[in-house]
């Protein structure tokens, strides 16, 4: 999907500082179609991916062993690893440990995923050894942001067993990693999830600094983030990134919605509206549904994936777009957004 609109004149849009830490660039890039999410990727297209987000001002960089079993981490760290640290901000995960295997187990997201198998462990030990060994496969001096990763009811793998986890976390992984923000070894720490209530529930028991929030805040999907979780974190000043703003390429033309691949009742319709919509107004429903994403003041940054060079430069010129307020009222009055849901300033 090409990026149609009117330019405004400035470059990739920047966060003004806080009281946690924040992303520097209010776009980012996720790193599962680097990980070999959903399609293989060769190391050259990786690589060649990596280096057009930087020229095009990206700074900000999200990973986790998870994403191909440690295939992701080693390709950003590769691309990374000769750049000035202070120019960047590089934010991964912990909860699963990755052992040596003769294969990947079946059946998941990766393609031609790293021979390793995967436990759980929210523990401080397990946190610990989590960020030693992605300082290893990144080959980087540090990581700023650690997110504890999938600690939540979608995650099939846990079932009903993810509020044990979740009690080894409060022991184990959150007053490691407070210690470790404390001891300077990282800027910030938060939660890596696609619900809510792991998210709420952890403003119970911790003092987090950012939360990143997949599958949660898009076009399609952002009533319950509006009027429950947003308030809820920007009230203790945590800010969000929003994973999938693109509803894992739904938004970007893709017939794949998020990543279980199923998509809900009356989407489609909805998406066709949007996009006629968007060809009125001419802009492409990305570019709208990026800057969506963005609009909230509690959301310091947006990480769609991108596999191809041509992706992620699509994504960052659809921050540029100057979207006229004409498309966002059409999308209200016909019901297509929450009449509340904030639109990006011109500024």
């Amino acid at each position: 999907m090409p990026t149609k609109g009117k330019h405004a004149t400035r470059s990739v849009p920047t966060n003004a500082p806080g009281n946690k830490f924040r992303p520097t660039t209010r776009i980012g890039l996720g790193g599962v179609a680097i990980g070999n999410g959903f399609a293989s990727t060769s190391d050259a297209q990786a690589q060649a991916t990596l280096e057009a987000a930087w020229a095009a001002g990206v700074r900000y960089f999200d990973t986790s062993p998870w994403y191909g079993l440690g295939l992701s981490e080693r390709r950003f760290g590769r691309f990374l690893h000769t750049r000035d640290a202070n120019e960047y901000v590089l934010s991964t995960k912990v909860g699963r440990i990755l052992t040596a295997a003769d294969a990947p187990p079946p059946k998941l997201l990766w393609s031609d995923a790293s021979p390793f198998n995967y436990q759980y462990d929210y523990s401080a030990a397990g946190v610990r050894r989590s960020v030693e060994d992605s300082l290893q496969r990144l080959g980087v001096s540090r990581i700023d942001i650690v997110f504890i990763h999938d600690l939540s009811p979608d995650n099939q793998d846990m079932g009903d067993k993810w509020t044990e986890y979740f009690d080894q976390a409060i022991k184990g992984a959150i007053p490691e990693l407070t210690k470790m923000r404390e001891e300077g070894l990282i800027k910030a720490w938060g939660f890596g999830v696609n619900r809510a209530e792991p998210a709420l529930r952890a403003l119970e028991v911790s003092d987090p600094d950012i939360f990143l929030l997949a599958t949660q805040y898009s076009l399609t999907n952002h009533e319950e983030a509006l009027s429950k979780t947003f308030p809820a974190l920007e009230k203790r000043g945590i800010s969000v990134v929003v994973g999938s703003p693109l509803d894992a390429g739904y938004l970007a033309g893709r017939n794949r919605y998020l990543y279980d691949g199923t998509i809900p009742p009356g989407v489609q319709e909805k998406r066709a509206r949007m996009s006629a919509i968007a060809a009125k107004h001419g802009i492409d429903l990305r570019t709208a549904a990026l800057q969506f994403a963005a609009a909230p003041s509690v959301v310091s940054s947006v990480i769609p994936g991108a596999r191809t060079p041509e992706q992620v430069k699509a994504n960052v010129q659809s921050m540029t777009v100057a979207i006229p307020d004409a498309f966002w009222e059409a999308l209200k009055k016909e019901g297509l957004i929450a009449r509340d849901a904030p639109i990006p300033s011109k500024a």
